[in-house]
């Protein structure tokens, strides 16, 4: 048994080396039960050791170890709180790590069935998908808007493995870049700080609202922004998949040219905290190097990069706020920004314009493709539920989050739409709404 974490190491995809190392994981978890509450992966997993009078990890079953597996979302919630991390423990216990490596096993050893790897492989190639739905966006939204549970969305979900029940975000007509690269050039006075924008597939097909409202509030800041020598997708779905190659393939293109960003003197700044993420941390377990180093040490999630701006000797924002503030704002905190542990920057922006924030910190269940995939519906609906009577209980004048997924899940389940909270900022400085 191999308690490694590295892609690169020659047991890493050797099933007897994980399955043993998932049954010493599982019986550390089954002792601690301290992540009980944040997925159905742990209940699950205890449930399984209970029935076994001496509670002996061992003897469950292949499917029983994979069950574990495939319910785990990658939230991430669990590392943040577990006593046992590298670093910290003799243990060495890293659950979503494991869960990445039981994946990749399974994929490399042909034990994910061709149904999983169809939806991979839609869900995965989200440039191609973006890019042909944004040309052809009436006809596709119409598609994507069909009611849930309707002949088109089965239709949809028999051929593509997307969940038929969940509300599906809308493709934009305009991308992102587009946009971006047709805007006047604005001068900027007192430059504060230079910026490259990693825009995500999200923002770049489906919500560029957000990078619109990220450029301005930026700019009026003093800080320069330019577009990311690389604007394609971060590569997560295939990671979350389980298919490390297409993956790795994906992240030694995007290191090399977000390396040359970085050169060219910019910062990174990324709008969406799954993204943010997987440049920051997944980059360096399966790329590695000095490049890769050099873009986490130099990325930022877009709230992030203000409030280090703002507190920083020799800068500072704008806080004149003369546009709409709420009294009250809902913030939700996606689980992908807090696995960062960078604080909350999204909270403690928004407060600068005098607003009260109120934080709602239930997982959506969505936490990248995982919870748009059919299979997994029954799953990570109540989750996306759990999250709604949180927001709803919580009253704010506005509902904000930072990640869009999340945010179609509480669109979703209150019929509010969330915000990213640098629109919230825009709209308080005055910035008017594209």
């Amino acid at each position: 048994m191999t308690i490694t974490y590295d892609p690169k190491h020659p047991k890493y995809l050797d099933e007897k080396d994980v399955r043993d190392e998932l049954t010493r994981v599982y019986d550390l978890c089954h002792g601690c039960r301290l992540c009980f509450k944040f997925c159905t992966s742990f209940p699950t997993l205890f449930d399984f050791i209970d029935q076994h009078d001496d509670q002996d990890a061992g003897k469950l079953t292949v499917a029983q170890q994979d069950q574990v597996i495939d319910e785990c979302f990658q939230c991430k919630l669990c590392y943040i709180n577990c006593p046992y991390i590298p670093g910290q423990s003799e243990w060495e216990l890293d659950f979503p790590r494991l869960m990445l490596r039981a994946d990749a096993m399974r994929h490399a050893n042909d034990q994910v069935s061709l149904r999983d790897r169809v939806t991979t492989n839609v869900m995965g190639r989200t440039d191609l998908l973006g890019k042909v739905a944004t040309k052809t966006a009436p006809v596709m939204n119409k598609m994507m808007g069909a009611k849930p549970g309707s002949f088109v969305r089965k239709a949809i979900e028999v051929t593509t493995g997307v969940s038929g029940e969940r509300v599906l975000p809308p493709f934009a007509k305009q991308r992102f870049t587009t946009w971006f690269k047709r805007r006047p050039k604005l001068r900027i006075g007192k430059r504060q700080g230079r910026v490259a924008v990693f825009p995500t597939c999200l923002v770049e097909y489906q919500a560029p609202g957000i990078g619109h409202d990220l450029v301005k509030v930026y700019e009026r800041n003093g800080v320069e922004c330019t577009l990311a020598d690389t604007t394609q997708c971060c590569g997560a779905p295939f990671l979350h998949s389980g298919d490390i190659e297409s993956f790795t393939k994906i992240a030694e293109k995007n290191v090399a040219a977000l390396a040359n960003t970085v050169r060219k003197g910019n910062d990174i700044v990324v709008p969406q905290p799954t993204c943010g993420y997987v440049l920051k941390k997944d980059y360096l377990d399966y790329v590695g190097g000095p490049d890769a180093q050099l873009v986490a040490e130099h990325t930022f999630d877009a709230s992030e990069y203000l409030i280090k701006l703002h507190k920083a000797e020799g800068t500072s924002l704008d806080t004149e706020f003369n546009g709409d503030i709420p009294e009250t704002i809902t913030y939700h905190t996606p689980c992908h920004l807090r696995a960062q542990n960078i604080g909350l920057k999204s909270r403690d922006l928004m407060k600068l314009t005098g607003a009260k924030i109120k934080l709602v910190q239930q997982c959506s269940g969505i936490d990248g493709m995982w919870g748009l995939r059919a299979e997994n519906a029954e799953l990570s609906i109540p989750i996306g539920r759990k999250l709604g009577d949180e927001i709803i209980k919580a009253g704010g004048d506005v509902v904000t989050g930072d990640c869009h997924l999340a945010n179609g899940a509480i669109n979703e389940q209150t019929g509010q739409i969330s915000l990213h909270p640098l629109q919230v900022v825009a709209r308080a400085y005055g910035i008017p709404e594209e």
